[in-house]
Formats: C-alpha cells, sequence, structure tokens
C-alpha cells in the first residue's frame, strides 16, 4: 500500500505545473478539432446545468444584454427577463438560466437543428463586446479551483467522440484547438510556457 506521500508524488507526475495551475496529461496528450456538423453543438444543449460563470461575467451580459436580445429564442428572452442572465447550479456555483431544465437560455437554433451561441452571434455581429463565458470557450476543458490553485481538466463527454476522431485524423492537440481562449484566460506567457512544457514532454 502505497503511503499518503507516494500517493501525491504519483498524482503530481501525472500533471504539469505552471504558476498555480495545474494542467492534466490527459488534456495534453488530448487531439480535439470541434466538428459541429455532427455533434450539432450539444454540448450547449445537454447536461443538468447551465454554463459555469465566473461572477464579472454577469456583468458583462448585463451590461451587452441589449445586443443579444435579438438574437435570442423567445423562450431564452422571457426566461432571462425573468430570472435574469445568471441562475445557481445545484453546488451553488454560478451559471447561465436554463429553459423549462433543458437548453442554455441563449442557447439559437440554425434551420439544421445545430445550436449556437447567442451571445458569441452578437458578438460576432458587433452588437456586443463580450465573446462568450470563459467556460464556453474553453470547453472541453473545465476549469477548477482547489486549495488555490486551478486544475484544468479535461472534460471527456460520448458528445465529443466526433471531435476526437476528427482531431486524431488531423493530429492536432486541443491545447493548439484552445490556444486562443487558453491566451484569452491566462495569458500570452501562459500559454507559450504551456507549449513548450507540453513539446518538452513529447506531447
Amino acid at each position: 500500500m502505497f503511503v499518503r506521500s507516494q500517493y501525491w508524488f504519483l498524482y503530481f507526475c501525472r500533471m504539469i505545473i505552471i504558476d498555480n495551475t495545474i494542467v492534466s496529461r490527459d488534456f495534453l496528450a488530448a487531439r480535439f478539432i470541434c466538428d459541429l456538423p455532427r455533434c450539432k453543438g450539444e454540448c450547449c444543449v445537454g447536461g443538468d446545468a447551465g454554463a459555469p460563470l465566473e461572477e464579472i461575467e454577469i456583468s458583462f451580459l448585463e451590461d451587452n444584454l441589449d445586443g443579444i436580445k435579438p438574437f435570442m429564442r423567445p423562450e431564452g428572452l422571457r426566461v432571462v427577463e425573468r430570472e435574469g442572465v445568471f441562475d445557481y447550479d445545484e453546488s451553488g456555483m454560478l451559471v447561465t438560466p436554463l429553459v423549462d431544465g433543458g437548453e442554455c437560455a441563449f442557447v439559437g437554433y440554425l434551420e439544421n437543428g445545430t445550436a449556437i451561441c447567442t451571445i458569441e452571434q452578437a458578438y460576432n455581429a458587433g452588437k456586443s463586446d463580450f465573446k462568450k463565458p470563459i467556460s464556453c470557450h474553453l470547453y472541453p476543458v473545465r476549469l477548477v479551483e482547489k486549495a488555490g490553485l486551478v486544475h484544468v481538466n479535461y472534460h471527456q463527454w460520448s458528445i465529443c467522440v466526433p471531435a476526437k476522431r476528427k482531431g486524431e485524423k488531423e493530429g492536432l492537440p486541443l491545447y493548439k484547438f484552445l490556444k486562443e481562449s487558453l491566451i484569452r484566460k491566462f495569458g500570452e506567457e501562459w500559454y507559450q510556457r504551456l507549449e513548450n512544457k507540453a513539446k518538452a514532454n513529447g506531447y
């Protein structure tokens, strides 16, 4: 049986540490490219809670709501006007509100049924200066804070199997696919250090 110190040694051997972040090797090893025609944006619809929100993002949503509203579906708009731009999940974390316990209130749909983010639609149309919640921009990565450290974890879900297959076929690492969002969250210097460590470890 391993003693606690041996357990933590083995645990951290599977991680890469950059400042106050701990990056899983599963994340570094993954190959991934979103395949929207196949998954149809199911990550915006599935699950039992809305997208995680940072507290400051509530202000961003409220400040840009007038620009986002024209892109929203009536169902989502009613939820936001009645309940506001945020809700709480079962653990008390801030999340986007849902429509009748289903999809995110900020989800729209294309004619072929593909789910799209109306927050991002408004941003792309120049009607908002908030691209979308960082949790959405980073997906399939999830950030978890523990004891002052931010764990950068790869959330593997069946709906992303087409994205994994496409990434493996084209040989694109997940950390490169998420370059823009990782820089948005952690900065250029952090990303460069991540890339250097990934290459040094054979990723």
